[in-house]
């Protein structure tokens, strides 16, 4: 049977450096690579991070922005980051990502507490921005 249920598939982020920003990804926010190795053999387009099994982002060089023809206008989202995206974590995986982001020096927002988000209102929450200034917030629920 097929799960046609609806969900988020992958989010495009443009950024200047592909391989650099994997590896922020790696590292500091703790995401698996996908297609690294063939990206930096020039046999796939970008690379990938992958949020969970069903969730990528993916890491667009922003030379690419002349090849967004899909749509009239597509080319224009170069280089504009979305207000940001939210990553929902456990509280172990949050706390692991705190130390991370605190060991490669990331800047973060102070902690909210009870903001809304798609499961109610979270227990902490912060913000953070990665190397091409795409803002994420990380949060938890239990």
């Amino acid at each position: 049977m097929t799960d046609h249920t609806p969900r988020l598939d992958h989010v495009v982020l443009w950024v200047r450096d592909p391989l650099a920003a994997a590896d922020f990804y790696e590292k500091a926010v703790g995401l698996e690579t996908v297609r690294l190795a063939e990206f930096a053999a020039g046999e796939a387009p970008f690379p990938s991070v992958r949020v969970n099994d069903a969730t990528i982002l993916d890491l667009m060089p922003l030379t690419y922005v002349e090849r967004m023809t899909m749509l009239p206008g597509s080319a224009d989202s170069a280089g504009h980051p979305v207000n940001h995206v939210c990553l929902s974590l456990s509280r172990g995986d949050f706390d692991a990502l705190l130390s991370r982001l605190e060991e490669h020096s990331v800047p973060m927002s102070d902690h909210s507490h009870d903001s809304f988000g798609a499961r109610g209102a979270a227990t902490r929450s912060f913000y953070f921005r990665d190397p091409d200034g795409n803002v994420f917030e990380a949060r938890h629920y239990d």
